[in-house]
């Protein structure tokens, strides 16, 4: 789960931290903090490929790249 490369970023618009997952396609979360926004993500992750094995939906292999900007 910890291979998917995840995006953080502050959004202005809505005054928090998101956090993208571009493998796995809708899959985002948010948080007041970076730290935050990161562990809800996880969740997101989980939830999302738990879903897909549900209904039988193909889960793409991580391509394993990690992006970081401080």
């Amino acid at each position: 789960m910890d291979k998917y490369e995840i995006i953080l970023y502050w959004s202005d618009e809505d005054e928090t931290f998101v956090a993208e997952v571009p493998e796995l396609p809708g899959c985002m979360a948010h948080g007041a903090t970076l730290e935050a926004a990161l562990q809800s993500v996880r969740d997101a992750i989980a939830l999302w490929i738990q879903t897909a094995q549900e209904f039988g939906d193909p889960i793409p292999v991580p391509k394993g790249r990690r992006l970081l900007f401080a």
